[in-house]
């Protein structure tokens, strides 16, 4: 593999026409300048924690020193500079005090004799660097914003500070180089189709409450469910359904709610009573029957969702409390993420991103019984945590931290 790696960076010299004799470090005057010149407006916002260093280095341009840090900045630049030891010793006490919450960290392999063969073979450090920057057109503009908003004697110690924390959850996203993807921005309320660095479509969303969070996290969206049943997650099963329908005999029927042994509408039929249903309020674990809401025009997940599949069992969907998306903080659901335009959403996607006609998904939508739509073409899904953002005018937005993950997040350095 190392043998293939070498091949490959030589050919990229070759092609480049890098020249140079390097010292026995490796480095070129060429690499040299270029990287200093990197460091000097800290262009990918990556110094971080390596100031001492990189002092050093300015001063006396010392090769083993220079080395030390490139690995150092590549690192800082593909894992980015927040101290997550700390952060998943806060979401483990979270997790303790009942809160469900959860925030993947994409991280990436840096190896350190990689970075130095690539050096060695002449490639430049942008040629390095290049595949660890974010390919997120919200990383440039908040580093440009941060940048021009630092000499603004305006602007607060605090919010340079959120920028700067926003900067670093870019860099903790999971890579990737799809043109276009949906983001999800939770602290905002927002999803936006992003197409070609451009939002194709925008709306408002509701999302999960504060003790039972959307998650952050990546994943493919794979296919479309028109006129979806609503299969009862045990664990509301436990501490809502039973309850309410103890209370109120006829809650299922006025919820249009059946039990089954599974989630299969064809399987069985059962009785609320004959499933002993006292034994299983609360708690925790499976429970052995399973409460499905029909499809149905008064469905809660109304009569559309989005899947991409996943652990934590969100997705997008329709719904049946359109008053909500009236009111300006939005922490509704149980995890998933309530749509203000469904309908918009879902003639967006079909047009784009699959082989079905506008005629036979309305065909399927008017028939009231369940279709499955699948995706032809890619689309990323990214729950994200930006509690500052840069719109397409290059304003800077900013976010009330719902979840407390600016508080909990902390820069490994010093602003």
């Amino acid at each position: 593999m190392k043998i293939r790696v070498l091949l490959v960076v030589l050919f990229a010299v070759l092609l480049s026409g890098c020249v140079g004799t390097p010292d026995a470090e490796g480095w070129r005057s060429s690499q040299k300048n270029e990287f200093l010149k990197i460091l000097e407006t800290d262009k990918y916002a990556s110094i971080c924690n390596q100031q001492p260093l990189y002092e050093k280095v300015k001063q006396t341009r010392n090769s083993k020193l220079m080395s030390k840090l490139l690995v150092a900045y590549t690192w800082n630049l593909a894992n980015g500079c927040i101290d997550l030891k700390s952060f998943k010793a806060a979401q483990k006490e979270r997790r303790a005090r009942k809160i469900k919450t959860k925030y993947e960290t994409y991280l990436q392999e840096v190896k350190a004799s990689d970075i130095l063969m690539q050096l060695k073979a002449g490639q430049s450090i942008e040629q390095i660097l290049k595949p660890y920057v974010p390919e997120y057109h919200q990383f440039n503009d908040l580093i440009r914003s941060y940048k021009l908003l630092k000499n603004d004697a305006n602007i607060s110690d605090d919010t340079l500070y959120k920028i700067r924390l926003n900067i670093e959850r870019v860099k903790l996203m999971k890579p990737h180089h799809e043109k276009n993807y949906a983001l999800i921005n939770i602290p905002e309320f927002v999803v936006r189709i992003i197409e070609n660095d451009q939002t194709a479509l925008s709306m408002a969303v509701i999302v999960g409450k504060r003790h039972l969070q959307t998650p952050i996290f990546s994943t493919d969206l794979k296919y479309i469910t028109l006129n979806p049943q609503w299969s009862v997650p045990d664990s509301i099963a436990r501490n809502e359904i039973i309850p309410k329908t103890l209370r109120n005999p006829n809650y299922l029927r006025s919820h249009h709610m059946v039990i089954r042994r599974d989630y299969n509408l064809k399987s069985p039929a059962l009785s609320f009573n004959s499933v002993n249903p006292r034994a299983y309020v609360g708690g925790k674990g499976p429970v052995p029957f399973k409460f499905i809401e029909v499809p149905s025009k008064k469905n809660g997940l109304g009569r559309v969702k989005f899947i991409f599949p996943n652990n934590h069992s969100v997705y997008m969907h329709d719904t049946q409390s359109k008053n909500l998306f009236k009111r300006k903080v939005r922490t509704y659901s149980h995890g998933c993420v309530r749509l203000s335009q469904p309908q918009a959403m879902l003639k967006h996607i079909t047009e784009n991103y699959t082989s079905v006609s506008q005629e036979q998904v309305q065909k399927w939508y008017d028939s009231l019984k369940t279709h499955h739509i699948s995706l032809t073409k890619r689309l990323p899904v990214h729950t994200a945590y930006l509690t500052a953002y840069v719109d397409e005018c290059g304003q800077v937005l900013l976010f009330n931290d719902i979840y407390g993950f600016d508080k909990l997040q902390k820069l490994n350095f010093e602003l």
